[in-house]
Order: structure tokens, then C-alpha cells, then sequence
């Protein structure tokens, strides 16, 4: 039996292996163990995978009693402890340094700008003067965000002058936490400042094989210009031919530039004009429901392919697969209070149309503005005949079903509802 350490995840991700015929070896953190993890794995071991030096010694104990074939993670925090591991116990794949040109979004853009005049600049945010100077050279707006991050923590733009004290007080709150929020597995640490790209914006579902890049979908983001919370993602993306050729090959370039062969990554784009510019990129399948619009969209299974793929156990694919109807993610937001009751979620769950129900909010929760991602109550992600319709049905479900009561500061009750977005219609190119 081949035998597979996995590095934190998901429930799915343990199935699918398990499914594989794959003995499953499972790093997890004592806040992210569930019991369906327990039942699945073989061998479960509960500590801080993100401490190499706790981690190293397991992996090294676990190669002795069971000699690990491959080591996978597809969560961003597992992402470098695998490839660690990888280089450890001399298995290939995706190397350490490979890996941190995807981690460390600042050593990303350096690596690109050695190899692409056009590429984003950026530079590191040290102290205030930078603000003014980033300002100078590149002019405004402009982007400061954590070098390694997700979910659009800490991320703000900078408008004018006038913004500099106001980001700079927010980048010394964040410094050295785990966010304000929630609890993560990254530590806000460095940031930097790159160029602000305009355009629409679109993440991109790649797989590679053995260096052959192929475009699983395109999906649609749905945002808003006043923060960086994603408010919804469609697939198929509405493009033209011609744009999403583009956007395909500006994957394809930045996965070769980065010495990416093997495995899933997810990356976000923006059209600017006729061009098609990098924002950042992930060395995993994207969250936020993409893998259960893809499974639904394309009956591709991108969790079986990530475990199977280094063992051989799947075929790869001959090229982008055709979509069999559209898909929507839509977030659930709220006005800001406090979170009185949640009720609805498993009727929801209950329609024939209806893929994933997630909702995080609580009894007592603290609703706060849009930011980002974390202060999103949940999301519903549903499948239609099309991308449009399904944005529509999201909706739908979220105003029918899911009853999340919130209390603003004067005791008015209010219902969280779908987040607002800009009609999904139209094709861009």
C-alpha cells in the first residue's frame, strides 16, 4: 500500500484518498481536527505542523515506521511544511523554494520582475517613509498587504497622501498577530506595497502535469471597490474566446517562470485593457466553495486529482474541460451588531440545486463592516444552467432560507442577506 502524509486539509481531501486505496498519514492542528478525520485516517498526528522544528522530527518518525511515498497539503498554512518535508526526505514534487515563491508574495514579485518588464512592482514596507516614497515612484492608487496572507487580511489601498498615516497605524496593529478576528494559522508579519492593477478580476483553477498547464475554469470574482472582501465567484467566467485564452496563457507563463510542474494552484488575475496582469498566486485549489462548483460545473475532482496525481493513481487531463451548466458562490452579509440566532441552514441544504452551505457566524458574534473575507457571515454555493442564473438562485437561497438575526446598537433587528453585486451578465473581453 503507497502511503501518503498529508499536511492539514479538509474532510474531502481524506475521502478522496482513502478512495485512491492510499494509506493516509494525517499533520493536523489541535484547532483545525475534526472526527471524520479521525475515522478516515490511518495514523492521525495533532500538533502545530507550521513549527518545522516540531514538525521535522515526526516526519522523520513516521518516514521509519511507514515510509511516506508523497507528502501533499492544500492548505495555505501546510503548504511550505510539505514541501519541507518533500525536500526532507527526498521524495520531489514541489521544493521548498519553489514553494516560498508562492508563499512570500513579495519574493514572488521579485522572481517575476527578473524575468517580465511588465511584471507588478513592488517593494517592502518598513517604515512610514516608504508609504511616501512607493507613492512617489509609482504613483497612486496603490496596495499594501502581508507578504503571506489569505483572505484579503490586511490588505488596503492607498488612494492619496492623506491615506498613508491611517494604513501605516493599521500595518503596525497587525504586525506579529494572528489577525484580530479569527483564528488563523498565519502570522501577519511583513507587508509590502505594489502597484494597483485596475481591471476585472478572475482566480484561475490550473492542474499541471509533469509541466503541461491546463485551465481547469475561470472563475468570476464579484466584488466591491470600497474593500477587498469577495462577495461571490461564478464559473464558467462570462469572457470572450480570445480573453480567456489570455488570462490562460498569463497562467501558463507565470507557472513556468515560478518552476511549477505538478499539482493544483489557484491564481488571481486581473484584465487591465487587453492585458492580463498577475495579482498573486497559491500553490493549491482555491476556498471558498471553488472546488464544489468545479466538482459540479466540470465533474472534476480536484481533491482526488492533488492525492492522486503524484502516485499515478489518476489520468491526467488531455486539455480545459467543457462546463456542463454554471455555478455561484454568494456571500452572506450582515449589517453591523451582534449575531442574535442562525437558524435555516440544513432546509437550505435540503435543495436539489444547492452545493454547500457554510455559515460562520455564531449566537453573539460581533458583525462587523466589510473588510475583508472574515467579516463575512457564510456563504451558499448553488449550480444553475448558467453562471447569471445560478448568481441569481444564490441569492434566492440566502433571502428564503438562511436566518441569521442581528441586533444593531439601538436593539433594531435586522436579517443578514446576500451580499450586493453588480449584475452577472455580459461578456468581457
Amino acid at each position: 500500500m503507497r502511503t501518503l502524509l498529508l499536511v492539514g486539509g479538509v474532510d474531502d481531501t481524506l475521502v478522496a484518498a482513502k478512495e485512491l486505496g492510499l494509506r493516509v498519514l494525517l499533520l493536523q492542528h489541535p484547532t483545525k481536527i475534526t472526527n471524520r478525520q479521525r475515522e478516515l485516517a490511518d495514523v492521525v498526528e495533532v500538533l502545530d505542523y507550521t513549527d518545522w522544528t516540531l514538525t521535522a522530527p515526526v516526519v522523520t518518525r513516521l518516514h521509519q515506521q511507514w515510509r511516506i511515498d508523497q507528502v501533499v497539503s492544500l492548505t495555505e498554512p501546510g503548504l511550505d511544511i510539505a514541501a519541507r518535508s518533500r525536500d526532507l526526505l527526498g521524495l520531489g514534487g514541489t521544493t521548498y523554494p519553489v514553494s516560498r515563491r508562492f508563499r512570500d508574495k513579495l519574493a514572488m514579485r521579485r522572481h517575476l520582475v527578473r524575468r517580465d518588464a511588465d511584471a507588478v512592482a513592488a517593494t517592502p514596507l518598513h517604515d512610514f517613509d516608504d508609504l511616501r516614497a512607493f507613492g512617489a515612484r509609482h504613483g497612486y492608487p496603490f496596495v499594501v498587504k502581508p507578504t503571506a496572507a489569505t483572505a484579503s487580511i490586511g490588505v488596503f489601498r492607498v488612494d492619496d497622501p492623506s491615506g498613508h498615516e491611517h494604513v501605516w497605524e493599521q500595518v503596525c496593529r497587525l504586525r506579529g498577530t494572528r489577525t484580530d478576528r479569527v483564528s488563523t494559522l498565519l502570522v501577519l508579519d511583513d507587508f509590502l506595497m505594489e502597484e494597483y492593477v485596475h481591471g476585472r478580476e478572475f482566480s484561475v483553477e490550473t492542474f499541471s502535469f509533469a509541466g503541461r498547464h491546463v485551465v481547469v475554469t475561470i472563475t468570476e470574482k464579484m466584488t466591491d471597490p470600497g474593500h477587498f472582501a469577495e462577495l461571490g465567484h461564478a464559473v464558467p467566467a462570462r469572457l470572450t474566446e480570445d480573453a480567456w485564452d489570455r488570462v490562460g496563457e498569463c497562467v501558463g507563463t507565470l507557472l513556468d517562470h515560478l518552476e511549477f510542474t505538478d499539482g493544483p494552484c489557484h491564481t488571481e488575475v486581473r484584465l487591465s485593457g487587453t492585458r492580463a496582469r498577475i495579482i498573486e498566486s497559491h500553490h493549491r485549489y482555491g476556498g471558498d466553495a471553488i472546488p464544489e462548483l468545479v466538482r459540479a460545473v466540470y465533474g472534476i475532482d480536484l481533491d482526488r486529482l492533488a492525492v492522486g496525481w503524484p502516485f499515478g493513481l489518476v489520468d491526467p487531463l488531455p486539455d480545459s474541460p467543457a462546463p456542463r451548466g454554471g455555478g455561484c458562490v454568494r456571500a452572506v452579509v450582515g449589517t453591523p451588531g451582534r449575531v442574535l440566532s442562525v437558524d435555516g441552514v440544513e432546509e437550505a441544504l435540503r435543495q436539489p440545486d444547492v452545493l454547500a452551505v457554510r455559515i460562520s457566524a455564531r449566537p453573539g458574534d460581533e458583525v462587523r463592516p466589510l473588510r475583508d473575507n472574515w467579516d463575512r457571515l457564510g456563504l451558499v454555493a448553488v449550480t444553475g444552467p448558467t453562471a447569471t442564473a445560478a448568481a441569481v438562485r444564490g441569492a434566492q437561497v440566502i433571502d428564503e432560507f438562511i436566518r441569521i438575526r442581528i441586533a444593531d446598537d439601538r436593539g433594531e433587528v435586522r436579517l443578514a442577506r446576500a451580499a450586493e453585486i453588480a449584475e452577472v451578465s455580459g461578456v468581457v473581453g
